[in-house]
């Protein structure tokens, strides 16, 4: 029996069958259980920011397996406070304060209850934006497919369209808890706001009493070029939730309040049985501090950059959005699907999040000679499945 016919026997069918199983990895490279290599241009889905099996992230790990794996919450450990302190100083913001988690929706989770504590329970979010698939952060997820066999979801929940400030303005009343943003919409297509846009929903919920929170989840950890993503615009949100490459490959989220306006949960109110575990604030820790020490968020820049210009010369594509290494190259054709599927076949891993949409997030670490590599590939596939 196959990996494919194992996957089917035993596994829920959520994610249908992977059509191929990978064994091992190192940096922006992955092999299948036949040998086959692959230029991973998806990085987990934004997760792996150091790539696969990078040795300060296998040193860290390690290191920390051997000495203490798990604690509960019910004691603290010098990895965790270490990281707590870490993100206070990325967010330049010594009021912040830090609940670990295991994922973006269990952060998102916890954001929801933050935002209980105002004393108000309307929250607004964005239309085609995403929060997570537990059944809080589902509720605050603009996309109907997804809602929808799930549905009734919490109250009190209404979408804006994403962008749109006037729409926002008369949404945002003095009875919104909290108003939750994408700082850009990965899983609808790597969509960004117009300049500007963050900064006056900024305004209008300071107008309104209301909590702003960024969903930096895959915008986070350098992703863009920015610790978190909303930096470029000049605000402080009030909440944060983060997760993918925070823990650099390791199962790893947080939700942090910033400033004196947002509630903070009292002893009882909230928890995590693994949230936080030494294990993983060890990984994170590492990649953090090697981010730093190489400067990893101008390489993430410049990167960027090059592929922005690159693949703007592909011939099939209208459009690249995104910023830094979360780009969404624009197709003229409704082919994404099929340019994915054959990229696979070609070496190349990276997903379509939307008919016309490529998404890619390779590891930040990612070199030079990758980046070409991918540009070459990917214009070769798109080529194949538009001309056959």
């Amino acid at each position: 029996m196959n990996n494919q016919d194992r996957w089917h026997a035993a596994m829920q069918n959520n994610y249908g069958v992977p059509p191929i199983t990978l064994v091992k990895g190192k940096g922006a490279e992955v092999w299948d259980e036949n040998g086959k290599r692959y230029l991973d241009f998806l990085g987990g889905i934004a997760t792996n920011v150091l790539g696969h099996a990078h040795p300060v992230i296998v040193k860290a790990v390690n290191g920390q397996v051997g000495k203490l794996a798990h604690v509960s919450n019910l004691y603290s450990h010098k990895p965790g406070i270490e990281l707590a302190e870490k993100l206070q100083d990325l967010t330049n913001d010594a009021t912040a304060r830090v609940f670990f988690c295991n994922s973006g929706a269990e952060a998102n989770e916890a954001a929801i209850k933050i935002s209980r504590l105002t004393g108000r329970n309307q929250i607004i979010a964005a239309a085609g934006g995403f929060h997570g698939r537990t059944t809080g952060a589902l509720s605050i997820t603009g996309q109907d497919a997804k809602r929808a066999p799930f549905e009734p979801l919490l109250s009190g929940v209404k979408f804006v369209q994403y962008g749109d400030v006037l729409a926002m303005r008369k949404a945002v009343s003095k009875n919104t808890a909290m108003v939750i943003l994408e700082a850009i919409q990965g899983e609808n297509g790597v969509v960004v706001p117009d300049p500007g846009y963050l900064r006056k929903v900024r305004a209008i919920c300071d107008q309104n009493g209301t909590l702003l929170a960024i969903d930096a989840v895959q915008t986070g950890m350098g992703r863009t070029g920015e610790w978190f993503g909303y930096e470029s615009e000049g605000i402080k949100p009030d909440i944060i939730t983060l997760a993918k490459g925070l823990g650099g490959g390791l199962p790893l989220g947080a939700m942090i309040t910033l400033g004196e306006k947002s509630p903070a949960f009292k002893p009882g109110e909230h928890g995590s049985t693994f949230g936080g575990n030494p294990i993983s604030c060890a990984a994170a820790n590492a990649a953090i501090d090697y981010m730093v020490k190489k400067e990893l968020l101008k390489k993430v820049a410049s990167s960027g950059k090059y592929l922005r210009v690159m693949l703007a010369k592909v011939p099939g594509v209208v459009e690249v959005r995104g910023r830094g290494l979360l780009l969404g190259i624009v197709l003229d054709s409704n082919v994404a699907t099929a340019v994915a599927t054959k990229a696979m076949s070609n070496g190349l891993l990276i997903n379509a999040p939307a008919k016309n949409v490529i998404r890619i997030a390779p590891p930040l670490i990612v070199s030079k000679k990758e980046l070409g590599e991918f540009v070459k590939v990917f214009a070769r596939t798109l080529n194949e499945v538009l001309n056959g």
